[in-house]
């Protein structure tokens, strides 16, 4: 099968991955039971560490983010208990889903979707059942291109009893993320994101309060028991299964470009590359889809022009101008596009997938008000 690589891929997830940690995946494997894994297990584990920016435990999981996102639920909850899933997009709605999976009770707090979770809202849905167990919200829903604001909501669960579980999939390394500050007891990120690593890995972060949860929580996974990979990890660096060697491989190398950058600086890029997106869409006469003040620093959500059909629309982005965009989820299907700008998206992505919009919108006979080009290229240059 012939596949194009010479499309720009500007997708909320998997983004461009850079050379050089493409190149560490033809590494000749090691043993996953040898010093030498455990030594480049450790390394990946501390740097992952220093992006989260915690203290706490810290695990590297062969599996996509969603097996993240499993584990911090099953490893917490116990048939019954009480899980307050905050939903504003399709990935609130999945931890909820994951909640009921496991026999949990998910109390929903529905929030629009385009719009941020409320964190006083969160408050009043805590003092009105005083033994949820855990409260579950995701950064940046990448399902909307909303950012919601975990530091607020993080600074009302710490006062209950109930754990805080982040997703962050979508922001870890592209937005700011600072675990222990914001009093996060589990959070949970995917390698394919702004990490900019290859898909197939995840990892997790699981503070003390956590633990004292875990230790009396029935076991109900193998693949995803907590305490096994604590166990292994403490004892012998190790994973307690198999690992896929070579994307860990790729992730450290991911992990050392992110460090190299610096935090600070990523996040600045991933914030200017968003202004100069939203310019350029709004410049077209392009509505954008999330509240202004909801929007993420790493999707930018907007409707589609009236008359416009979203697979013709996106499919000649591709075809004809190599330009990879997404779709709507759920109910904004074919009501919406996404454009990732994450990981290591430069302003020269930003420019030519703008044009690629300007153009085909004009192959479809679409009126374009002025050029997103432009006015991209007026943030840009800041």
């Amino acid at each position: 099968m012939k596949i194009n690589t010479d499309k720009l891929l500007m997708i909320p997830g998997p983004t461009m991955v850079p050379a050089e940690v493409l190149n560490a995946m033809a590494l000749p494997i090691i043993g996953h039971r040898t010093a030498e894994f455990g030594e480049l297990l450790v390394d990946t584990t501390e740097k992952m560490k220093k992006v989260f920016q915690t203290k706490n435990d810290t695990y590297i999981i062969t599996g996509s983010g969603t097996a993240a996102m499993d584990m911090a639920i099953l490893n917490v909850i116990d048939k019954g208990d009480k899980v307050l899933n905050i939903v504003n997009g399709n990935f609130g709605e999945r931890f909820a889903k994951i909640t009921l999976a496991h026999k949990g009770e998910s109390i929903k707090l529905e929030n629009e979707w385009g719009d941020i979770a409320e964190p006083e809202a969160v408050k009043e849905l805590l003092d009105k059942h005083d033994d949820i167990k855990a409260v579950t919200v995701v950064h940046n829903e990448t399902s909307t291109g909303v950012k919601n604001p975990i530091e607020e909501i993080g600074k009302i669960v710490k006062d209950y009893d109930a754990l805080y579980i982040v997703d962050t999939v979508s922001s870890l390394g592209g937005d700011y993320v600072d675990v222990d500050k914001f009093n996060i007891d589990i959070c949970v990120t995917g390698s394919q994101k702004c990490l900019a690593a290859p898909p197939g890995l995840s990892a997790i972060t699981v503070s003390e309060k956590a633990w004292e949860v875990i230790e009396k929580t029935e076991k109900k996974s193998l693949y995803l028991d907590l305490r096994e990979y604590k166990k292994r990890y403490d004892e012998k660096k190790q994973t307690p299964y198999t690992p896929a060697v070579s994307l860990i491989y790729a992730l450290n190398v991911a992990l050392d470009l992110v460090l190299e950058e610096g935090l600070e600086n990523r996040f600045k890029r991933h914030e200017k590359l968003a202004r100069a997106t939203r310019a350029g869409l709004e410049a077209m006469g392009i509505e954008l889809f999330a509240k202004e003040r909801a929007r993420s620093v790493t999707v930018t959500s907007a409707y589609l022009p009236e008359g416009v059909e979203d697979k013709e629309f996106r499919g000649l982005l591709s075809k004809k101008y190599n330009v990879v965009i997404a779709g709507g989820q759920a109910h904004l299907s074919g009501k919406i596009f996404r454009i990732g700008h994450m990981g290591t998206a430069k302003e020269v992505h930003i420019l030519a997938t703008l044009g690629a919009i300007e153009m085909a919108l004009k192959d479809l006979g679409v009126k374009v008000e002025g050029s997103g080009v432009e006015a991209a290229k007026e943030i840009l240059m800041e």
